[in-house]
């Protein structure tokens, strides 16, 4: 990567310096995190970058996985000769886009921070997913990021078939902008590159093998991701993206890439939610009880409008699941939390008594 002149051009903006100022960093140098991996973080400064680690202190005190770094975070380091470095502080964030941590019950899992916009590719070939949209579109939301469709591949099949696909999302999918791509010939590449901004960050977002990095590269002008040549059996190009990593592109728009992700599962995303579902909630205000769960209740607006055509079925049922989801979530982290300060007393208790027994 470019050595970088100004912490600008990584996106650094005024309230991040006032924060330094305030809390007394001045003595600490500033970078962001551009890769994670195990808990190891690469850091780019304007001295270049640097594989560092936290404090034992943010070790100890963190209480949970958002009190570690993650990819788009600024920090606060000490820099060593070594191309080492020590993470003393994160900045605060302005966006966490976040989603359950698989096979965790409870546990969140940070894709990445500080992002002004996330593009949501899909390639129409196989991977197109409606529902798997909304799920990334409600993640975004609630998390107050700016969203753009991508649809890639679009050269593996015909014109109806886009203009359906196009046409299905405009049904549920409102007030999204909707760029459709080919990496191939870089057909609807000028759209994307008029929607980057220099010194905005930009996430991208969707399963394996859907053209992420191939797009990043051709965004570059570099060969900065590794991808492998399409399977011959399935279409799809083999995905290698093995962790978070952000680059600088050539207009000076600053892009995350992720790993594919097939799991989205919705944490405690209620704004989110009604964002993305805000017809749903719209009409919800006039059922005929508060509590109302919009499935089997004698004047519910919004299964009478789902009965006459006024709300899509697959998006309701969508909107339902994931409401589950949510509540689910919201449930297993009450009883992760009620667990957590039963122990707490009782390791209380344990240390009384042995100062009791000292004497």
């Amino acid at each position: 990567m470019d050595t970088i002149t100004r912490l600008e051009d990584l996106g650094y903006y005024e309230e991040l310096e006032v924060f330094r100022l305030e809390n007394n960093l001045n003595s600490f140098e500033v970078g962001r995190v551009i890769a994670e991996h195990k808990e190891r973080f690469i850091i780019k400064t304007m001295k270049g970058e640097f594989e560092a680690e936290i404090t034992g202190h943010m070790r100890f005190t963190a209480k949970s996985r958002e009190d570690f770094p993650a990819v788009g975070d600024w920090v606060a380091l000490t820099t060593y000769e070594s191309d080492f470095a020590i993470i003393h502080r994160i900045f605060p964030r302005f966006s966490v886009i976040k989603r359950q941590a698989v096979g965790q019950f409870g546990e969140i899992q940070i894709i990445a921070t500080n992002i002004d916009y996330a593009f949501l590719v899909q390639a129409v070939d196989r991977d197109f997913n409606i529902n798997r949209l909304e799920r990334y579109l409600t993640i975004c939301n609630s998390s107050k990021v700016s969203t753009i469709i991508v649809l890639s591949k679009i050269d593996l099949i015909d014109k109806q078939r886009i203009s359906d696909i196009l046409e299905s999302i405009k049904v549920r999918i409102k007030n999204v902008p909707v760029i459709a791509i080919s990496n191939e010939s870089q057909d609807g590449y000028d759209a994307i590159k008029a929607k980057i901004e220099k010194g905005k960050t930009y996430c991208m977002l969707g399963s394996s093998g859907v053209g992420k990095s191939t797009l990043i590269n051709n965004l570059s002008g570099k060969s900065l991701m590794r991808t492998d040549a399409i399977s011959q059996s399935t279409n799809k190009g083999r995905h290698v993206t093995s962790h978070r990593e952000l680059v600088i592109l050539e207009n000076g728009g600053i892009m995350v890439d992720n790993p594919g992700m097939r799991e989205v599962g919705i944490t405690d995303s209620t704004s989110g939610l009604e964002i993305t579902f805000d017809l749903i909630f719209g009409l919800s205000q006039n059922c005929k009880f508060i509590d109302c769960t919009h499935t089997n209740e004698i004047g519910c607006s919004v299964t009478e409008a789902v009965e006459k055509g006024e709300i899509d079925k697959a998006s309701y049922d969508n909107f339902l699941k994931m409401e589950r989801e949510k509540a689910y979530f919201e449930s297993t982290v009450a009883e992760k939390r009620k667990k957590d300060k039963e122990f707490g007393k009782i390791m209380k208790n344990y240390k009384k008594d042995m100062n009791k027994n000292k004497y």
